[in-house]
């Protein structure tokens, strides 16, 4: 019989098992203070006792490498569950499902969170993967946010957009953090951005001219 399915098994395994070593080390290594300027591919592949070349040839690039940590980090918060919230009809029970989602997820790894965020004014390569997350978070809620929209209200897009950037800013987790303190968990700051975001989508006076200021002073 041929050892062949069996090596090919193996080598796998191990593939798999050196892609966690270096995830878990690049969570680690953004969970420390020191890291704002030290989070780089060597320092990874040094924390996950690899070479450098192989974190490139698991993850092409250290863009790769920052995805695939954000997509570790929402699955181990559960961001899968987020379909919850677009499939259920009733717009404020979705909207409460969306926001304690994101709790879940920001709480997931806080440390390594608020020090992956930080680091996204510092490093452009963060900046990027960061940004383009976020402004899926903001799709996400356009789509929401938009249940809570008259159909005949006028300046209709005007004034959603106004109200998914309050919802963008309100779920961000920055305002968690916020909101809780550093050591609270961030679950207990649902109901509160939930109130928040309820009143943002039913307050008739974030206008689309309040919008069109907000957008000139920033």
């Amino acid at each position: 019989m041929s050892p062949r399915p069996y090596n090919l098994g193996k080598r796998t395994a191990q593939i798999e098992q050196s892609r966690r070593q270096v995830l878990d080390a690049a969570r680690a290594l953004l969970g420390q203070a020191d890291t704002y300027t030290g989070f780089t591919v060597d320092a990874v592949a040094k924390r996950a006792d690899v070479a450098r070349a192989t974190v490139y040839y698991q993850f092409g690039s250290k863009t790769g490498l920052l995805e695939a940590v954000c997509d570790d980090l929402g699955a181990a918060g559960g961001l899968s569950e987020l379909l919850n919230a677009f499939t259920n009809p009733e717009p404020s029970a979705a909207l409460a499902e969306f926001i304690a989602c994101f709790a879940r997820f920001w709480q997931a790894d806080r440390p390594a969170m608020r020090r992956l965020r930080a680091l996204a004014a510092l490093d452009s390569d963060v900046h990027a993967v960061i940004s383009a997350r976020d402004e899926r978070r903001g799709e996400g809620l356009a789509v929401l946010a938009d249940r809570f929209t008259d159909a005949d209200e006028a300046s209709r897009h005007d004034n959603l957009d106004s109200r998914v950037r309050v919802l963008l800013a309100l779920t961000s987790f920055e305002t968690f953090d916020t909101l809780v303190g550093r050591d609270e968990n961030l679950l207990d700051a649902v109901p509160v951005i939930t109130g928040l975001a309820t009143a943002a989508l039913t307050n008739r006076h974030l206008s689309a001219s309040g919008g069109s200021d907000t957008k000139h002073s920033a």
